[in-house]
């Protein structure tokens, strides 16, 4: 049966432990640090740690040469980190967020990046809200936005209460405007999203060791590209 371990227990990795329910082996938190030992007793790590734990955190999981599904923002991952997870013979999943649906976004605001060409003199704003707990602003997620847009867009970000995570693009010109949002109801979603990855890299014996993005696991299991 397979066994996952999870290091950070706050909104959504709380939720990533709720869930595993009888797959789960070890909890992880800043005050019962992982060690290399424990992670290699898992099939799969899922890691939803802040930015600044990161450092940290990528030498034990490397040596322990687990699969790891990353769900950290806030941090700028070393630019040879592919290099280093394949000189460890493991497989990493990174994502800004682990929504399956986000996927489906990210299809939609391609289609928009290339259709808008021909609107006249387009303004593109993306809006993000999340809770008041949150420390990188603006969110992964929308930055991801801006790179899926690929265009010169406005990208503005509020804190509010307890929101589990609200990202709006706007499309905008003199005589029409163009509306796509995204809004998570519940933190399970990014949970389910997490252990869905932590499965590809655990069931998928055919792909190779290396960092992934989350997109690939979706495009390569649902066909789009």
């Amino acid at each position: 049966m397979m066994k996952i371990s999870v290091i950070g227990t706050g909104k959504t990795g709380g939720k990533v432990v709720e869930m595993l329910g009888e797959h789960l082996l070890h909890t992880f938190d800043a005050t019962n640090p992982p060690t290399v030992d424990a992670l290699q007793e898992s099939d799969a790590v899922i890691i939803f740690v802040p930015g600044d734990a990161v450092p940290d955190l990528m030498p034990i999981v490397l040596e322990s040469g687990t699969p790891a599904a990353w769900g950290s923002t806030g941090n700028e991952w070393p630019d040879d980190l592919d290099k280093q997870v394949k000189e460890a013979s493991t497989r990493w999943v990174l994502a800004t967020n682990f929504s399956l649906g986000m996927n489906i976004i990210r299809k939609s605001i391609e289609a928009i990046s290339v259709g808008s060409n021909i609107l006249k003199n387009p303004s593109y704003h993306i809006h993000e809200v999340h809770h008041v707990h949150k420390k990188d602003a603006p969110s992964g997620t929308a930055l991801s936005w801006k790179e899926w847009l690929n265009k010169e867009v406005k990208v503005t970000s509020a804190r509010e209460g307890d929101v589990n995570g609200i990202h709006e693009l706007k499309v905008r010109t003199a005589t029409e405007e163009i509306t796509l949002k995204h809004e998570a109801l519940d933190r399970a979603l990014f949970a389910e999203g997490a252990i869905w990855a932590a499965e590809q890299l655990i069931n998928q014996e055919e792909l190779a060791d290396g960092v992934y993005a989350f997109g690939q696991l979706f495009d390569r299991v649902t066909g789009l590209s």
